[in-house]
């Protein structure tokens, strides 16, 4: 075949569309789901977990205050929440699966905060950005409640302006800088363990969901 100046700029074309199709597909593939469910640092570990899941962000919305400091929002009256932007993979995992293992993740019936902790700041809310997402979350709400047999007051919320949480609060949970805790000097992964165990978040979570619980048989 003779390369004609015309031939190599077609190919040339078809080459670069062929590119830009595949990054227009990576990206369209790339979502962000935006959960709090208490303590921010659990929703991180859990969700980091699964497959599809990419980095998974903390922070804070749903409130008034413009870029609040994590203790602001955790002494109350911001009106925000710890929560997380959930980055995934819409080709591996789905949103509605998404939903599915956030609402088993928590205690969705509990208003005032998750396990011991208690306030605001630690209510479960999910925030959507689409009226795809307010469907979706709302059938999952749904089939919470049916499952539970109990009134699931989790609220689905449009999403705000969302706050990342210092350097210091992500990958908490992963962490080996030190960090003094009631116990002496720990890594934050040690300290973050003990927290996660005395906070009694998994066996809430097990006894709530059973075997339907998707991270809590993994601590």
């Amino acid at each position: 075949m003779t390369v004609t100046p015309r031939t190599a700029l077609a190919l040339g074309v078809l080459i670069a569309a062929g590119f830009s199709l595949k990054a227009d597909d990576a990206t369209a593939a790339q979502k962000k789901a935006y959960f709090a469910g208490g303590c921010f640092w659990c929703v991180e570990s859990d969700f980091e977990s699964l497959n599809g899941v990419g980095d998974v962000v903390t922070g804070f919305t749903g409130g008034k205050a413009a870029n609040p400091t994590y203790k602001q929002v955790t002494s109350g009256g911001t009106g925000h929440y710890e929560a997380a932007i959930i980055n995934y993979d819409n080709s591996k995992i789905s949103y509605d699966q998404l939903l599915y293992d956030f609402f088993r993740s928590v205690d969705p019936t509990d208003a005032g905060g998750q396990f011991c902790d208690r306030g605001d700041s630690y209510r479960t809310a999910i925030f959507v950005t689409n009226n795809s997402e307010l469907a979706a979350a709302e059938r999952a709400k749904a089939e919470a409640e049916k499952d539970l047999g109990r009134k699931v007051v989790t609220p689905i919320l449009k999403a705000s302006t969302f706050y990342p949480a210092s350097s210091y609060h992500q990958n908490y949970y992963k962490s080996s800088d030190i960090v003094l805790t009631r116990r002496g000097p720990k890594s934050k992964a040690n300290a973050y363990k003990f927290y996660r165990d005395s906070c009694g978040r998994d066996k809430s979570v097990k006894a709530l969901w059973g075997s339907a619980a998707p991270f809590a048989a993994g601590h």
